[in-house]
């Protein structure tokens, strides 16, 4: 089953999350262009906004919301549904500075932010280095998606002290989530070999505010008790970890017309995910000497030099060849079954459960 099809499940879609988003986007769009802001600039935002995201992150605070008690019928539900914009605004800012950072040519099936606003400037003969202009764009496009991404959950009319507790892990996420990005970084530029330390990445760039932070954002806003909230986390911290360990796989073996995205790019950025280093450790232990040296020259070269279409089959072939890709598919299964233990052990509802349960299996099975 599609993701976009579980997400939006009947309740989700009849709540109006799609005309929540479109409608905070135009509003906050025209009201910046007219506070002066370039509308090429909100037109980019608008865009990403709008391209097709799995909306991932308001589906969890929504059933984290739902198991907690929360009536869709009832009268908040609106305003926790424009609440829920917030999530798809902070994934937007991450995104783009993502791809700065990665030097990601494509997202969502669309050429990234700095390479648009490169384009532009080059197409125009301005001065100076079209990179670093359109790079400067893309960072500003981020920031201006987090600073909306705050004013859509701060005017979304939930309650004051509804607002009170959702801003404990709204906090908490943002924070994080700078945490894992940065850990990410200093992976790549010190060479980091420990898989432990490369899933705490994935825990804290990921897990935090994809899956459990959003769980805890929901439950909070509907008066959850502690015991709950644990228990959401536990199973969202272990879904998030799952849920990256797939995104890397599919990033080198997936399909670049599924994923939106050019299928081998950590490998030509030389990204230390666990897949590749698992895959060195496994050809080391194994006396696998050219599978060693050809995943440590894709890791030492951190995407300084081009990496050919052949060299990305190669690595795909070694990293089959050697078990790194059946050692990560055991590592998703464990997270999984680890997930939804926890959220067996919650006592939620059926409704808001089976529908975690099916979120839970069809993204860490997912093709895209």
């Amino acid at each position: 089953m599609p993701v976009q099809q579980v997400v939006f499940a009947e309740e989700l879609a009849e709540a109006g999350l799609e005309s929540a988003i479109e409608e905070f986007l135009r509003a906050r769009g025209e009201g910046d262009v007219r506070a002066g802001v370039d509308p090429a600039v909100v037109r980019a935002l608008t865009e990403l906004a709008l391209a097709g995201g799995k909306r991932i992150r308001p589906a969890f605070a929504w059933w984290g919301w739902r198991a907690a008690g929360g009536d869709p019928a009832g009268e908040r539900a609106d305003s926790v549904v424009r609440a829920l914009v917030a999530l798809e605004l902070l994934q937007c800012s991450a995104l783009v500075h993502d791809d700065v950072m990665d030097r990601s040519s494509t997202r969502r099936g669309q050429p990234a932010a700095q390479v648009v606003f490169a384009g532009r400037h080059r197409s125009a003969g301005w001065s100076g280095c079209a990179e670093r202009f359109g790079d400067g764009v893309a960072i500003l496009i981020g920031d201006l998606a987090l600073a909306w991404a705050d004013d859509a959950l701060v005017s979304s009319g939930v309650s004051h002290d509804m607002l009170r507790r959702a801003w404990r892990p709204w906090q908490a996420m943002r924070s994080e989530m700078v945490a894992g990005q940065y850990l990410d970084l200093r992976a790549h530029a010190k060479g980091e070999d420990s898989v432990p330390a490369l899933l705490r990445v994935a825990r804290l760039k990921t897990a935090s505010y994809t899956i459990e932070r959003p769980l805890q954002l929901g439950a909070e806003l509907a008066g959850a008790a502690e015991p709950m909230v644990s228990r959401l986390r536990a199973f969202g911290r272990s879904l998030g970890v799952a849920f990256q360990l797939r995104d890397d796989l599919l990033g080198v073996f997936g399909d670049p017309a599924v994923t939106g995205k050019p299928v081998g790019d950590d490998l030509r950025e030389g990204k230390r995910t666990p897949l590749l280093v698992l895959g060195l450790h496994l050809a080391e232990r194994t006396g696998r000497p050219a599978v060693t040296e050809l995943l440590t020259g894709i890791l030492r070269d951190s995407g300084e030099n081009p990496v050919e279409e052949s060299t990305v089959d190669r690595v795909r072939q070694a990293l089959t060849e050697v078990g790194a890709v059946d050692a990560v598919e055991r590592m998703i299964e464990e997270h999984t079954a680890a997930a939804l233990a926890a959220l067996a052990s919650a006592d939620l509802r059926a409704g808001p459960a089976g529908q975690l349960g099916t979120l839970a299996r069809v993204l860490t099975e997912r093709d895209h």
